[in-house]
């Protein structure tokens, strides 16, 4: 437990919050602890075709440069089925017939309160034109990939978004995939 003796927010706009606590360590030392949250939780969207082929994205990150990853975004306060099918029709252009919530996970639960939600999603069909958002995002490239190549590419360090991994673990785990 790391309790809490004052907090003040030092920065804050409408996607995240950032604070900084005046704790008292588990060792019972005083320390200051910066806390970063996010105003609403995000969604992680494994697409996969009957093919099993995966729907990854290439986006030009402020923060890393160019990052290949499956579709997410926050839910900007909406369901996260619903926020999940917005972000995957955004970014792909495709919509799905079926969705399987996963599992919920944290993102860089050492420094942030950033709750994820993944799916997987299949029956996979092109959206009526005009919904794709890829410009705004920084998105240049997105396009199925054989399972075992995406595999090889979180291998050679190709696919380095930690939530990305984290999502294809999961379906890894559910269709039976890893071994």
């Amino acid at each position: 437990m790391w309790p809490v003796t004052s907090s003040t927010v030092v920065y804050e706009n409408p996607w995240i919050r950032v604070q900084e606590d005046q704790v008292v360590r588990p060792d019972g030392s005083p320390g200051v602890y910066g806390v970063m949250s996010v105003r609403h939780d995000a969604v992680m969207v494994v697409a996969m075709t009957d093919d099993r082929e995966v729907w990854l994205v290439t986006v030009d990150r402020h923060t890393v440069g160019v990052s290949v990853e499956v579709p997410a975004g926050g839910s900007d306060g909406e369901d996260p089925l619903l926020a999940a099918q917005r972000e995957l029709a955004e970014e792909t252009g495709l919509r799905a017939s079926e969705w399987r919530l996963l599992g919920r996970m944290d993102a860089l639960n050492g420094v942030c309160r950033a709750p994820e939600h993944i799916f997987l999603a299949t029956g996979l069909s092109p959206v009526a034109d005009g919904l794709l958002e890829q410009d705004a995002e920084g998105i240049t490239a997105a396009q199925p990939v054989p399972w075992p190549e995406v595999m090889r590419m979180v291998r050679a360090g190709r696919i380095t978004d930690a939530e990305s991994i984290a999502a294809l673990c999961y379906v890894a785990l559910e269709l039976g995939l890893l071994g």
